[in-house]
């Protein structure tokens, strides 16, 4: 399933290494996850990406693909 990190990431104003640090997510998981590398992940990654970025995590998801 693709996600919206990088697009709710730029909307914020982060790099991947500041997301990487508010977030606790790792910045190879964010690239990874920005570039459909890795397309299943664990909730609690999804939930603290979330937080950091100040959305839920349903507003990750792009759904209808």
């Amino acid at each position: 399933m693709p996600y919206k990190v990088k697009e709710i990431r730029l909307a914020r104003g982060f790099s991947q290494e500041e997301l990487s640090r508010v977030s606790g997510v790792s910045r190879q998981t964010i690239s990874d996850l920005e570039n459909g590398k890795v397309v299943n992940t664990t909730t609690a990654t999804l939930t603290k990406l979330a937080e950091a970025l100040q959305c839920s995590v349903g507003d990750i998801f792009i759904f209808g693909v």
